[in-house]
């Protein structure tokens, strides 16, 4: 019998419609039924200013770290179900406007990706403060497309994200 291997990813979760901290948890625990995905580490909540389109109320933000036995497609398809299930429409939303819940994967162990559905790691992590806080809370010193997530958060400005209680 052969052992199923295990990668780590990182997720990040959003959103701005209804309440956030709620869908949080219902999101994660759904993320992590079963034992295809187990939840390692769970950053702070952090309310974040809009990014993209500004005329929407503001952002909660978090991100998870989980330790996943599913390829980077099948868990983004595990993530875009989650979604589903918590009341997202991706097809009714405007690009970066308001919405219930977001999941994002942000890395996926050492992996480089690009296809029409899944990049990796996400394009734009290090140009989002709203990403990276968090993930420097849960994982400072990780190195991701050869850049120190600290280092990462250094460069951009974090100004207006507060964390929450």
């Amino acid at each position: 019998m052969s052992e199923t291997r295990t990668a780590d990813a990182l997720i990040g979760l959003g959103g701005n419609l209804g309440d956030v901290p709620a869908a949080f948890d219902r999101a994660v625990a759904m993320l992590c039924q079963g034992n295809a995905v187990r939840l390692v580490k769970r950053s702070s909540n952090y309310r974040t200013p809009p990014w993209g389109m500004e005329d929407q109320p503001a952002f909660v933000n978090a991100v998870i770290e989980v330790a996943a036995r599913l390829g980077p497609r099948d868990l983004l398809g595990r993530m875009r179900e989650v979604e589903s299930r918590c009341g997202r429409d991706r097809a009714l939303e405007r690009r970066w406007g308001p919405r219930t819940l977001d999941l994002d994967l942000l890395a996926y162990n050492d992996v480089t990706l690009a296809t029409a559905e899944l990049t990796l790691p996400h394009p734009r992590l290090f140009e989002r403060a709203f990403v990276l806080v968090p993930l420097a809370e849960i994982a400072p010193d990780r190195v991701i497309a050869g850049v120190r997530v600290r280092e990462a958060l250094a460069r951009v400005d974090a100004a207006g994200i507060e964390k929450l209680p």
